[in-house]
């Protein structure tokens, strides 16, 4: 009797501990962030894995510049992971109308967004919502400030000035005065036509009257920014037609250039990487005077696999991406990623707090290709990334440039006003 009782507990035992190892979930995550890679793997999946012992984290980031292609093959073999890093507008809203990403409208952490902030993740009309608001970027331009007090220069406020802090290191010689290149494309546009772009075309009066079909990219001030990507080449250093973007941070960070046309998304890298003191300047407006613009994009969501075999984990992890708790963790975390819930989050790093300061000072936009422009074929926001390249290396005119793209766009494209 004995025997069977100590049996019977032993056989309890095993069988509960087996339960207990079938509930734990490990869920796959799905970016564009490999620089992000070690901050997830050292403090967001710890802190989310503490209060949630039996979920389990895995963060799998693709190079930024494949992040679609890859996710896409991933989806179509129904091997991609349980949640989903979603970039904003067109790209993923493509995602959630094929049935790729799950509905989140119900999710109860979405409360903590405002209509604007879920914008960027929702269908036209508003009526779904499928990925969970996680941070914008501002754009704009890191320096060396040790190679400023060098020279004796000051942050530009003007085209003009601009140029005359670039001639400055170009005649000096000590420093590559500006660290991009065009091997990649995407950064030609994103940390180029994008950055400047908005000063041209007034933000989202800009913006509008091209989606309203009462601006063509043919306009000038759709082409000024063009106008000016073309002097930057001889600004770039030797061979910037073959560097791609990690030779440009590497540039910068080991303090061979002056300037780089950035986002705040390099922040929390670069301040580990550099040995001087960084600076930040909003784009320079044309003229004295001038009203600012910045991209304050909507940059980072995150949403759930239709198709994941773990929904009730995804959820719980997704609620937890809702949280003031994530907010506060990915602000600081991530210097240069601003949450957009409706919380207030206290920004410890001084240079992503400069960034967040031009909000005060200037109108605030998104990227002009993202929000409905790149729905068809050519695709307006690959096609920037060619031409913005194209313009910077000479091989294209500003005004050429202008009326590819409108021409690529109003092939497929019917404005409604």
């Amino acid at each position: 009797m004995t025997k069977r009782i100590i049996l019977g507990a032993l056989l309890g035992s095993t069988l509960l501990a087996g339960a207990a190892a079938a509930q734990e979930v490990t869920l796959t995550i799905e970016s564009w962030r490999n620089d992000d890679l070690s901050i997830w793997q050292d403090q967001i999946i710890p802190a989310f894995e503490a209060a949630h012992p039996d979920i389990k984290l895995n963060f799998t980031p693709s190079a930024p510049a494949e992040y679609n292609a890859v996710l896409n093959s991933k989806l179509d073999a129904g091997s991609a992971g349980d949640l989903i890093t979603c970039r904003p507008f067109d790209a993923s809203l493509a995602l959630f109308k094929t049935g790729k990403l799950a509905d989140l409208s119900d999710l109860d952490g979405m409360s903590n967004f405002s209509d604007v902030a879920k914008s960027g993740w929702s269908t036209d009309d508003g009526s779904a919502t499928y990925c969970v608001p996680m941070a914008s970027v501002i754009h704009g331009f890191i320096y060396n400030k040790d190679a400023f007090e060098e020279l004796g220069v000051e942050e530009p406020r003007t085209v003009e000035e601009f140029f005359a802090v670039l001639d400055a290191f170009k005649e000096d010689g000590g420093y590559i005065p500006m660290a991009m290149g065009t091997n990649d494309q995407w950064e030609a546009a994103t940390m180029g036509y994008q950055n400047i772009g908005p000063n041209y075309w007034k933000g989202e009066e800009g913006r509008q009257a091209l989606l309203s079909g009462e601006a063509s990219l043919t306009d000038p001030e759709w082409v000024a920014p063009f106008e000016q990507l073309a002097r930057w080449g001889e600004y770039l250093g030797d061979g910037f037609e073959a560097q791609t973007y990690p030779d440009s941070q590497n540039l910068f960070t080991l303090g061979r250039a002056a300037i780089y046309p950035a986002g705040s998304w390099e922040v929390s890298g670069f301040n580990n990487l550099v040995d001087f003191e960084m600076g930040a300047f909003p784009p320079p407006v044309p003229n004295e005077g001038d009203e600012c613009y910045i991209s304050d994009h909507t940059d980072i969501g995150i949403g759930m696999n239709a198709a994941t075999e773990h929904p009730e984990a995804a959820k719980t992890f997704l609620d937890w991406v809702a949280s003031p708790e994530f907010a506060t963790l990915y602000a600081n975390a991530l210097p240069g990623f601003f949450p957009l819930s409706e919380t207030p989050v206290e920004i410890e790093d001084p240079l992503a707090q400069e960034f967040a300061s031009w909000r005060q000072e200037c109108n605030s936009t998104i990227r002009s290709t993202y929000q409905i422009l790149s729905r068809g074929t050519p695709n307006l926001e690959n096609e920037t990334w060619n031409a913005s390249a194209q313009v910077i290396k000479g091989a294209e005119t500003p005004s050429d440039a202008g009326a590819r793209l409108q021409e690529g766009l109003a092939s497929w494209y019917e404005p409604k006003p």
